[in-house]
């Protein structure tokens, strides 16, 4: 059986920084710990050259600089799937850039691909089989399962091949251009600055009132500090469906924690005293105090605009099909109102909404003008 490398030290990643700087292709991919445990990190990267397959582990080795040349160097392709994750990872720990990317799954969406798992896509073209269970493994674990470290060589090691079918079928229908762009798009994504109050991050929050709104943070900012105590990600602490309720319900007392969802025998009996307290702490807030959604302007009912917009999407199936798309992945909604707001008559229009992409104006241009005339 194949014995894969491990690197844990500061002198072995410069070393590979070094091999990989000779390089014009390697394959990237990194595992983290999101669902076990509280703070998210790295604790993997996986780099496959066309010859060999590495790992390097961060939990080990802290300082990952000598990489930065090499991934920053766009005369080197960094093949990844699903980059987008991957990328905003390695900006925010470790101040790693990528330039130079070619991304299989955004190539697999824009070859009309019905599967874009990597999983799926290996099984259809090359009859390799990856082990789904190790997906949402704890990757902090040390030392790592053998097993473990053969799905994380797998994830990498077939990149190559998959990439030189994927870059040959878009050249042939003229996409290689659209796959550009989208790479060059998505070696900018980073992690939002996730500022001001958590509950206004809250999905559901929307609808509860600034009183509401007040205690559910005081639950959140409660189910943060629980959630680092243990070292557990705070979805497994306490759901977000239940804060919500409790926010609605504002309960005064442990018999009105009965019945609301999530809240179990066990849980009544380790938090129910807490609970009631940050609820007590959120109706505590001064009124001028509390948290308040942004006042989000709203556009007047336009009938005109809207029956473009319905246009709009009914010629997007159509382009759809005939592309052999996804229709979301050949334009997005967003998009759609755009040009349903600004309803363009000429290419200089056009060219104007940033919500569309070169290779959408030049691919889909002619047609949408037709539309508007």
């Amino acid at each position: 059986m194949e014995q894969i490398e491990i690197l844990t030290t500061s002198a072995q990643v410069a070393a590979l920084a070094a091999e990989l700087a000779r390089e014009t292709v390697i394959a990237v991919d990194l595992e983290a710990d999101a669902l076990h445990n509280y703070r998210e990190k790295v604790c993997l990267l996986q780099v496959s050259t066309s010859q060999r397959t590495v790992l390097i582990d961060p939990l080990a080795v802290t300082d990952l600089a000598p990489l930065q040349p090499v991934l920053a160097n766009p005369a080197i392709r960094k093949i990844f799937h699903a980059s987008d994750f991957d990328l905003r990872c390695l900006k925010r720990d470790f101040n790693l850039e990528v330039s130079g990317l070619f991304d299989t799954m955004i190539s697999a969406q824009l070859l009309g691909e019905e599967r874009i798992g990597l999983a799926d896509l290996l099984r259809k073209y090359f009859a390799v089989e990856l082990d789904k269970r190790y997906q949402r493994a704890d990757w902090s674990l040390r030392p790592l399962p053998a097993e473990m470290v053969r799905y994380a060589a797998e994830d990498t090691r077939h990149l190559h091949r998959l990439t030189a079918l994927f870059e040959q079928r878009l050249e042939d229908l003229g996409r290689r251009s659209w796959a550009e762009e989208e790479f060059a798009l998505m070696e900018k994504v980073r992690f939002a600055e996730n500022n001001g109050p958590i509950c206004l991050r809250l999905k559901g929050a929307g609808t509860l009132t600034r009183r509401q709104l007040g205690i559910v943070e005081a639950l959140l900012q409660w189910r943060e500090g629980e959630g680092e105590r243990l070292n557990r990600p705070v979805y497994k602490v306490i759901g977000n469906k239940t804060l919500l309720e409790l926010a609605e319900r504002m309960p005064q007392a442990a018999s009105e924690l009965q019945g609301i969802e999530g809240l179990s025998p066990r849980l009544l009996e380790r938090y129910a005293k807490v609970l009631l307290t940050a609820v007590q702490d959120g109706l505590a807030v001064p009124e001028g105090q509390l948290p308040q959604f942004p006042k989000v302007l709203r556009r007047a009912k336009d009938p005109e605009r809207e029956e473009r917009f319905k246009q709009l999407k009914v010629w997007r199936q159509g382009q759809a099909a005939s592309h052999a798309l996804d229709p979301g992945v050949l334009i997005n909604n967003a998009a759609l109102e755009a040009l349903a707001e600004a309803s363009p008559r000429t290419a200089a229009a056009l060219d104007k909404l940033t919500e569309l992409k070169n290779w959408q104006r030049r691919e889909l241009g002619p047609s949408l003008l037709e539309i508007f005339a």
